[in-house]
Parts: C-alpha cells; structure tokens; sequence
C-alpha cells in the first residue's frame, strides 16, 4: 500500500535543516522503504544545496531521490515564500516502476529518432523539474504530446537563481547547475490534478484570423474590438479583476459540446495593436480554436482548487495517500490576502499533512489530454493507497 509523508525544517544551516525535514518524514513512515523522495530547499540553501541533497539520501536511504532550489517551498498546511526552508516528501510506493533522467538542450536539440529522450512507454506519469534559463520546457512537452498522447507530465519551472548555471537540480546522488530533471513512474495510483482558478469574462469567440501567436479576428471583427466590447459588458467587480491582468483562454479539445473550467489553456495577453485590431498573445493560434477572455481571481482560485480536489477524488474512488503540488509564485499570500493557501486546502481535502512540493515560475501539467507550462495555477500529482478507478 502507498504510504507518504511531508516535512519542513527552517533552520539555518543546509545540512541540518535536510536531516531535520528528512527525520520528520521518516519518523511518520516508520521502517517502511522509502522508494521516492524529493527535497525542495530555498535559495538560500542554493550554495549548499547538495549537502542538504546528501542529508536527505543519508537519512531516508530513498531507492530515487528528485529535488531542486525553488523561491519558496510546500510542506504539509505551510507555504513558506520568504527565508530559509527545506521541504522533504517520502514515498512508499511498492511495486512502482521508477526511472530517473536528466536532460540537456543539447540532447533534445539533437534527438532527430527520439532515442536520445527517456522512454515514457509505462509511465503512468512523468514528474519534470526544469531550470527555464537552459532548457526549452515547452519544446519537450510538444515532443512528449506527440509520442505519448494522454500521458501527463507534471511538475514546475525552478526558479532557484537569477540566470543560468544558478540552479540545483537533483536527481538520485547527482546535483546539476542546468537542464531538467525528473522521473517516470509507473505501476501505483496517481493522477494529475491542474487548478488553474481564473474568473472567464465575457462570451466565448471563434478564431477566425490568426498569424502565429497573433489574433486577428474574432468571430469576423478585429480582435481588440471584440476585446474592448467584452470590457464595456463587464460588471464593477469584473473590471476590477480586468485591471489586474487579462488572460486569453483558448480551448483545447474543441470536441467538446461546452466548454468549462478546465477546458481552457490560459496565456498572457502581450500586447495589442491600434491600427490592425490584432491582439498577441503568449501561444500560437490557429482560425477556428475558440477563445475566451478570463482575469485572475483568487476568489475563482479557492473555489476552482476545491471543486477540482473534489472531481478528482470522487474519479478515484480510493484514499488518498498524499501530493506533490507545484503552484505559482503569482499565487500564495500575494494573490489570497492569507498564507498557505493551496497547502492547507489540499491537505484538508485529502484530509492529510502529507503534501510537498514548491513555488515555480510556470506550472507543468495536463490540460485536455495534453501537458503545458501553465501560469497561476496549482498543479498537483495525486497518490492514492489503493488502484483508483479510471
């Protein structure tokens, strides 16, 4: 049966806070084996990060080990944005298939035959952790779409340092300064989870004018004239999300009869033009996908987080036994008023403290049966203690 534990340590020192974090998760799991552990540290600890990696893998003796340096950590109900921090997840998971891997853009950049990428073929999900300075995360992910239709990614962009070569990335007893890193599990319950919380404005429009990444019409009108219409339609307290920060939500299974929370991928609006009515946006776009426009909106964050908990474990139909969670660093007490929001939401839908995870640049995980880097969401990987039902 899958056992999990979480633990955090504050202390100071790199190796004391990773032997503190990794004996509070052992003294939870007892003598069970620990088959995965991941460690996620501050950046403060980033000059260290490998002596709290060797605290860790001396303690837990875990048979795979993933972790990196991120801007804040998750560890039970507490989200820690600022000082330092270690956060350590444990894992029994028997009978798991597990493969680790590191990559580097020159690897991909040189994978014509697809040999030179790590075989997905069992996994049942891939968790990926990527330094963004050296490693092109959506081009992997386009890669993966393709030869593994359906199978999710999840995971987060690790903002441990402020340009390349300031990172750590950890997988089994090796620490990498690039690329990205991860491990294929296969064989145990999981599933992956991805809130993404943004409140929708307006009407839905088909895309009927597109160049690359720019729209050029909506629904037969230039796309900035239907934008600044759905802002006239918008009541006070839309507008007053608007001016936070527009979102173009565009649907990705368009077989679909409606369209609901979950069935967009959100981008940034990057810029628009006065004289042709085109709006940029952070995603290629193609005539007839179908947009919407959304804002951010913590009040539709908390709601979506629980709602979207709930339809997972009502899909599973087994216990829960814990969660990795990579949420935004747009999210957390910035975006609620409160901290350890998404922490303690989780934990109390799982009714359980074993929750790890991180604070990341871009979120990774699946939306319509198709894996991306996200922005402002929480995006989780879910272990059950029992088969869940599909």
């Amino acid at each position: 049966m899958t056992r999990v534990a979480a633990a955090l340590s504050l202390h100071a020192s790199p190796a004391a806070a990773g032997y503190e974090a990794a004996l509070r998760a052992r003294e939870e799991l007892g003598d069970a084996s620990i088959d995965l552990a991941c460690v996620f540290a501050t950046h403060e600890h980033l000059p260290a990060a490998s002596e709290v990696a060797n605290a860790v893998r001396e303690l837990l003796a875990p048979r795979h080990l993933l972790g990196c340096v991120a801007q804040g950590v998750v560890a039970g109900e507490r989200e820690v944005e600022e000082g330092p921090a270690v956060s350590v997840w444990a894992a029994s998971l028997p009978g798991a298939a597990i493969t680790p891997f590191h990559l580097d853009a020159e690897l991909l950049d040189g994978d014509g035959d697809g040999r030179a990428l790590p075989a997905f073929d069992d996994a049942a999900i891939v968790l990926l952790l990527v330094d963004p300075f050296t490693f092109p995360a959506d081009r992997l992910l386009r890669t993966a779409n393709e030869r593994y239709p359906g199978l999710p990614l999840v995971g987060g962009i690790a903002l441990g340092g402020t340009g390349p070569g300031l990172q750590a990335l950890v997988v089994d007893d090796q620490v990498y300064s690039e690329g990205a890193v991860g491990v294929t599990i296969g064989g145990v319950p999981v599933q992956a989870v991805v809130s993404q919380g943004c409140a929708p404005l307006g009407r839905e429009s088909v895309i009927t004018g597109a160049d690359e990444n720019v729209v050029l019409e909506l629904a037969g009108r230039p796309a900035l004239e239907r934008l600044r219409e759905t802002l006239a339609g918008l009541s006070e307290r839309e507008r007053g999300l608007a001016t936070g920060g527009l979102l173009a939500g565009i649907v990705i299974d368009e077989n679909k009869p409606a369209y609901a929370r979950g069935d967009f991928l959100m981008r940034s609006i990057l810029g628009a033009d006065e004289s042709s009515g085109a709006i940029a946006i952070g995603e290629r776009v193609r005539v007839g996908q179908t947009l919407r426009f959304h804002a951010r909106d913590a009040v539709s964050a908390d709601g979506d987080l629980s709602e979207t908990l709930a339809e997972a474990l009502a899909r599973a139909a087994a216990v829960p036994a814990g969660a990795l969670v990579f949420t935004c660093n747009g999210r957390g007490a910035g975006m609620f008023g409160v901290p350890d929001h998404d922490a303690s939401a989780i934990a109390s839908a799982l009714d359980s403290r074993a929750v790890g995870g991180l604070f990341c640049g871009g979120e990774i995980g699946p939306v319509g049966g198709r894996s991306f880097v996200h922005g402002f969401t929480a995006t989780l990987a879910l272990f059950f203690e029992g088969e869940p039902q599909r």
